[in-house]
């Protein structure tokens, strides 16, 4: 078993920057791949930004140049720095943790930017 905690969440002017940040316990040995996905009102749940163990990544085409991601393995987290933030940004934003058997969610934490 995986638990995974997620802060940072937060209310956010257009042009603005957040950090999200994942914890993880439990079960960490097993986790291969780290990320965040979000969810906006009315729409599917959709891939924000994904990190492996080694540290390659791989981004939504949507926040390529303007979201970072970046893990520290010997912490077990996971970070989302968020620049130049736009109104279709809005999400709940939510860490996964993929081990070879299981998929784990955070609660989600809620990014709202404002125009």
């Amino acid at each position: 078993q995986v638990q995974l905690v997620e802060s940072g969440g937060g209310l956010v002017q257009a042009g603005g920057s957040l950090r999200l940040s994942c914890g993880a316990s439990g079960s960490t040995f097993n986790i291969n791949t780290m990320g965040w996905y979000r969810q906006a009102p009315g729409k599917q749940r959709e891939l924000v930004a994904t990190i492996n163990r080694i540290g390659i990544t791989n981004y939504a085409d949507s926040v390529k140049g303007r979201f970072t991601i970046s893990r520290e393995n010997t912490k077990n987290t996971v970070n989302l720095q968020m620049y130049s933030l736009k109104p279709e940004d809005t999400a709940v934003y939510s860490c996964v943790a993929v081990t070879s058997l299981h998929n784990y969610w955070g609660q989600g934490t809620q990014v709202t930017v404002s125009s």
